[in-house]
Formats: C-alpha cells, sequence, structure tokens
C-alpha cells in the first residue's frame, strides 16, 4: 500500500510541485493550504510523513507542529520543515517544537524525495 504524505505549504505553486515528485515515486499526497486546513484533513486520515512550510497564513508551520506532536497519533510521524525562512533560530525553533529535518528553499525535488525516503523506505 502506497505510503500517505500531506503536504502544507501556502503557494500552489509550491504545492503542486511537491505533490507531482512525490506521486511520481508512488506516494498518496494530501495538500493543505495551511495549518488549519492541514490539521482538519488530518482530522479523518492517518499519513505516514508530514511536509510543512513555516510562513502560513491562519496558523502556522511552528503552531501546526506543536499541534500534531499534541495529538497521540502523530506524536513520531516524521516532519519535514520546508521553507524559506533559514535563520538558526527558525530552524532550531521548529527542531524543538518536533521536527525531523529543515530543507530550505529553494530547493531541489532531489533532496525532497531523498528525506521523504529517509523516513518511508
Amino acid at each position: 500500500m502506497a505510503k500517505h504524505i500531506l503536504v502544507a505549504d501556502d503557494s500552489a505553486t509550491i504545492r503542486k510541485f511537491v505533490s507531482t515528485s512525490l506521486s511520481m515515486l508512488g506516494y498518496t499526497v494530501t495538500i493543505a493550504q495551511d495549518g488549519m486546513d492541514a490539521l482538519e484533513k488530518l482530522a479523518g486520515q492517518q499519513v505516514d510523513l508530514v511536509i510543512t512550510d513555516l510562513n502560513m497564513p491562519n496558523v502556522d508551520g511552528f503552531e501546526f507542529i506543536k499541534s500534531l506532536r499534541e495529538l497521540d497519533a502523530y506524536k513520531t510521524v516524521p516532519i519535514i520543515i520546508l521553507s524559506s525562512l533559514s535563520s538558526p533560530e527558525d530552524v532550531s525553533r521548529g527542531m524543538a517544537l518536533g521536527a525531523n529535518s529543515y530543507v530550505n528553499k529553494p530547493f531541489d525535488p532531489k533532496r525532497i524525495q531523498y528525506e521523504v525516503a529517509k523516513y518511508l523506505n
């Protein structure tokens, strides 16, 4: 059965780019426009990995990661941050909240595929 990945990013271009590059490898991808949308979509299903931006409207990536880690079903699900926020403070805050990897934008699709494969293969 295909592994299921949730991608949360406020950029439609990034969502399409990431979901296409992961779908080509056989993953099932659900997309969300921000952290609030992502939490709503996760309510009815279980995913194997989460990729999230940090800088999003409504519920930002930091708050989204914090909320995920508070849910029993998502305490150990791998989380990859994909963000243009690249200061050491942003990286350490994201990792401290429970993210497993941090990828800076702009990015190579092979880097995302590699990061996902580390956790799902």
